[in-house]
């Protein structure tokens, strides 16, 4: 299993609490630049997000299981 399969894996099991490490960490990176990037840490931190709810969901754009 590699590394990118233990990570979804943790994704999967655990995305509520990577979701608010992906806040935490651009809440960080705002404070460090005094907000200079805010807006491309907001896309960034929404498209993680909506990463994470797509592995919470099984991959599915639309959720669901595949052949369901």
């Amino acid at each position: 299993m590699s590394i990118v399969d233990k990570v979804k894996g943790m994704l999967g099991q655990h995305g509520d609490k990577a979701k608010k490490g992906v806040d935490k960490g651009g809440d960080m990176l705002d404070q460090r630049t005094g907000g200079k990037y805010a807006d491309k840490v907001d896309k960034a931190q929404d498209k993680a997000n909506e990463y994470i709810d797509r592995e919470n969901r099984g991959g599915q754009p639309g959720g669901g299981q595949p052949g369901m």
